[in-house]
């Protein structure tokens, strides 16, 4: 037993530091958006052009033989995965460039209790009634962000990060729908997807500067792959609500990377629904930490 005990105490510790160190590197991504100068098609063209490259270098190192069968096992869950994440990249970098970092940063903190609430319409799964709380206030929290933006003119890139979270949420529903597969691929297939729509939206990738192409080469050739890959790995040592308490520090720090290179400070409404938001959040994820574990010992006896 204590043995046992040690292998679980190992195994959790594995899982903190590897979600902990993702987020981490993820918490520039926004910082890196709003830093580079080109124009946002471009942006997003050498993103997910990137990316997907990463993706792809990572997945022909694990599979070998087997990579070109690890797109097929997808199956169409993975294709309509790659949709909703294509859609999704689309919706988010354009939020960047049309609103505060915060506000879009805040707004996609929501994406897991959206994803219980298109989970219950879409999977018949039932809801527990914290979590329907925890949405109300949360919903109460965005309209409070798109109320302080009404007067800064920042509504649109407000509804933008929206739909970029309903996406995300849309895309973890079919994930757990999919869940006996890797769906890696499908994520690389999405981030290939968005490369032909920025070039008829009127990307010119071959016009970006030498810094701009820098901080492109950070961004989609090291903070997402690398950061994604880990937080894909988190679920297998950590459970799913303790990976999500850990990803809301990424909303947190996000802003504060904004606000000491380009000082830009979240307006009082921002800060306020924000406070709601994650404070929410916290809470819900802790409640249901607890009911997990609480359970846990009867199981246990059971066996």
């Amino acid at each position: 037993m204590q043995f046992i005990a040690a292998m679980d105490r190992s195994t959790h510790i594995k899982g903190l530091l590897i979600t902990g160190a993702a987020v981490l590197i993820l918490s520039p991504d926004a910082l890196l958006v709003r830093l580079i100068r080109c124009d946002v098609w471009s942006l997003i063209f050498w993103r997910c052009l990137l990316t997907c490259s990463m993706q792809a270098l990572f997945l022909a190192i694990f599979y070998r033989r087997q990579f070109i069968q690890s797109f097929r096992n997808i199956g169409r869950t993975g294709l309509l995965s790659a949709a909703v994440v294509a859609c999704g990249s689309l919706l988010f970098v354009n939020s960047l460039k049309q609103t505060a970092a915060a506000n879009t940063l805040i707004i996609l903190a929501a994406t897991p209790l959206f994803s219980s609430l298109l989970s219950r319409f879409f999977l018949g799964e039932k809801i527990a009634w914290h979590t329907w709380v925890a949405i109300v206030i949360c919903f109460g929290g965005i309209l409070l962000i798109f109320a302080g933006s009404l007067s800064s003119g920042l509504l649109l890139g407000d509804l933008l990060a929206l739909g970029a979270t309903l996406m995300w949420a849309g895309n973890l529903v079919i994930l757990r729908k999919g869940k006996a597969v890797n769906m890696i691929p499908a994520n690389l297939i999405g981030n290939l997807l968005v490369v032909p729509a920025a070039l008829l939206a009127g990307a010119q990738p071959l016009s970006v500067t030498i810094p701009d192409a820098s901080l492109l080469i950070l961004l989609g050739g090291i903070v997402l792959p690398v950061s994604f890959t880990m937080i894909t790995l988190g679920p297998r040592y950590l459970p799913a609500p303790e990976v999500s308490l850990i990803l809301l520090i990424e909303t947190v720090l996000g802003p504060i990377w904004v606000w000491l290179v380009l000082n830009e400070v979240p307006q009082a409404a921002t800060l306020l629904a924000g406070m709601l938001i994650i404070g929410t959040l916290v809470v819900h994820t802790l409640a249901s930490l607890w009911a997990m574990y609480r359970l846990q010992p009867a199981t246990d006896s059971a066996r």
